[in-house]
């Protein structure tokens, strides 16, 4: 049972690798249109207004994205953890119901 939590913990923590990287990708994208549409709205150019109508919705979408992949990587971690705990056996019982560290 050891060396299945320790397949489990690599493939885990490859996953938040590369949804981190993704995630990441994504962030610097996202200041970079930021920083096309402050440009835009302070030059006062009607064209490049109309054009922040569109750097907007790429921008929505691509938060949009970011949340899907932490809700992507929280439902692994929730599913790990029930695998961890179900592999544990009934040593673990008593912690099912988690609190919060302070």
């Amino acid at each position: 049972m050891g060396n299945r939590g320790i397949k489990l913990d690599g493939k885990i923590l490859h996953t938040f690798q590369k949804s981190f990287v993704h995630v990441q990708n994504i962030l610097d994208q996202n200041r970079l249109l930021i920083n096309e549409i402050n440009q835009n709205h302070e030059s006062k150019i009607p064209d490049n207004l109309g054009r922040n109508v569109g750097l907007i919705r790429e921008l929505n979408n691509n938060i949009r994205k970011v949340l899907d992949l932490y809700s992507y990587l929280s439902s692994n971690v929730t599913k790990s953890m029930d695998v961890n705990d179900s592999c544990d056996g009934d040593s673990r019982l008593d912690t099912k119901k988690r609190t919060k560290p302070s």
